[in-house]
């Protein structure tokens, strides 16, 4: 049987329980232990699939085609693990499985209550079968939220059902830092605690978020009141990239507070993997600047896994990479004055698709290293088949209803729980021979993750490659367009799926990679 983890948070919401989560099992992992990692999320929303980026930050999709919360992305690029539909669950999934049982007539009459058929059925997901050593569990939002008590519950429950010892909880909280007064209040964390005590959860470590190092009397006066050893009270301190936490945390012996926890052996990790992006991030390297064309800037997480594939791709090329973030709504080709690269990421609707088509023009005109995901290849078809093969009113039939569709809706895509059509989740990808898209990958056939519902209408690839623009990659079946490129040109290639949300610190992505490479040689 693993061992449970199990993170939560307090005083404020956006503390870092993701990483934190993810951070816990990169030390585990640097010991040689096997880690799971699970998200719960107690909105009452059925998935993060109809949740705008502009409110939630990305949609994260896994290889089996979930629609998850953006943290989980956190997990699969720190840790190297691939995690699917079961590992991010929401209140409104429970709720939805629960009355649907009970429809069903699973319950056999009963009155269907919070306990034990709500928290029943959480526990049923926490304790889905892993091979394992570990699954760390985080709960999302923070305590006191009315909707968050019925998990904080079940993970009691679950303490009591496998074994206090087999269970530990880590909770995150804030020490804000009064500059007038010059003091780093305690207060909010130890309220925070004794918020969930009175959920009958007694916290084994505490992470306290804060703007530095806490001092000794600091860690003794918190562990006095939170009811813990002050060794156990850590500084998550604010740090200029995420990549660094791991480091925080080993250097305050958070791995030997685990195996002391967990009866483990206190050996010494290896962070060889985590140092060197440490000296990445201090090394005095060139700056290449990808100037980004999209329209979700607003909220900082709506790109998490493109700016994180891009400074990943820095890692793997020498390079800083500096991102650009220029509005698709006002486009402006003066913009693009000082890139080295430009990149149309993904994104639905009509809103800013006009700048999207005119910035893909622009790369294609002046020679610049481009690169398109999903919309960001839609729009590359449709400015070349506007402004080299010549069909004027070409575009897609998600903006314009009268025009000549070279993007359209497939009949074959699966079926989503939006109601809609959506190709959601892994997808094979067969290259052809010859092409940048072979050079990039080093292969004949890929996967990638999909999330869209249009696609390029295949009738219109001979008419493209007549002109110059070759289709690279295709569904095994032929029917679907998965990459498009320009060979005369310095660097163009543009997928119809998401290459960031496969790509980590350690190796970077291919795509991007090759991105990054094109445009730090410009």
């Amino acid at each position: 049987m693993p061992r449970y983890i199990f993170v939560t948070g307090g005083v404020v919401s956006s503390l870092g329980k993701g990483v934190s989560a993810a951070s816990l099992g990169a030390l585990l992992q640097s010991r040689g232990y096997s880690v799971h990692v699970r998200k719960f999320d107690p909105y009452l929303n059925v998935d993060p699939g109809t949740m705008s980026p502009l409110q939630h930050g990305e949609v994260y999709v896994t290889n089996d085609g979930f629609e998850t919360d953006l943290d989980l992305g956190y997990y699969e690029r720190f840790l190297g693990v691939k995690l699917s539909r079961n590992d991010s669950v929401s209140g409104g999934r429970i709720y939805w499985d629960v009355l649907n049982a009970e429809r069903r007539g699973d319950y056999l009459g009963a009155t269907v209550q919070m306990i034990p058929h709500v928290t029943n059925k959480i526990k049923e997901y926490i304790g889905r079968p892993t091979d394992t050593d570990f699954v760390i569990c985080e709960i999302g939002g923070t305590v006191g939220d009315i909707e968050g008590t019925i998990f904080l519950e079940s993970i009691r429950q679950f303490a009591n059902d496998i074994g206090r010892k087999n269970v530990m909880f880590v909770h995150l909280t804030l020490a804000p830092y009064l500059e007038q007064s010059g003091e780093l209040k305690t207060k909010p964390t130890q309220m925070s605690v004794r918020r969930l005590l009175e959920n009958g959860i007694q916290a084994d470590m505490l992470f306290v978020r804060s703007p530095r190092m806490l001092t000794n009397d600091e860690r003794a006066k918190i562990g006095m009141f939170c009811n813990l050893p002050a060794t156990n009270v850590i500084t998550s301190m604010d740090v200029d990239n995420i990549y660094k936490i791991p480091l925080v945390y080993e250097e305050q012996k958070v791995f030997d507070i685990m195996a002391m926890h967990f009866g483990l052996p206190a050996i010494a990790g290896d962070m060889s993997k985590i140092k060197r992006i440490e000296k990445y991030l201090t090394d005095d390297l060139p700056i290449c600047t990808i100037g980004v064309v999209g329209k979700y800037f607003d909220v900082p997480d709506a790109y998490k896994s493109l700016n994180e594939a891009l400074f990943h791709a820095g890692i793997q090329n020498n390079v800083h990479v500096k991102v650009k973030k220029i509005n698709a709504e006002n486009f402006n080709p003066d913009d693009c004055a000082d890139v080295d690269g430009i990149l149309v990421p993904g994104g639905f609707g009509s809103r800013g698709v006009d700048g999207k088509i005119a910035a893909a023009g622009f790369a294609r005109t002046h020679n610049i290293p481009f690169m398109g995901i999903c919309l960001g290849m839609q729009v590359a078809v449709i400015d070349f088949m506007r402004n080299v093969v010549g069909i004027a009113d070409a575009d897609s039939t998600e903006f314009s209803k009268n025009c000549t569709p070279v993007i359209n809706i497939m009949s074959n895509c699966d079926t989503g729980d939006m109601g809609g059509t959506l190709r959601l989740g892994a997808y094979p990808c067969d290259i052809k021979s010859g092409t940048l898209a072979e050079r990039v990958y080093g292969a004949k056939q890929i996967s990638e993750r999909h999330r869209h519902r249009y696609e390029v209408d295949i009738k219109y690839k001979d008419e493209m490659e007549k002109h110059g623009m070759i289709i690279s990659g295709l569904s095994p079946d032929g029917k679907l367009p998965e990459m498009v490129e320009i060979p005369s040109h310095k660097f163009f290639i543009a997928g119809q799926f998401h290459p960031e949300f496969q790509s980590n610190p350690f190796t970077g992505h291919p795509m991007f990679n090759a991105f990054v490479a094109a445009a730090a040689n410009k």
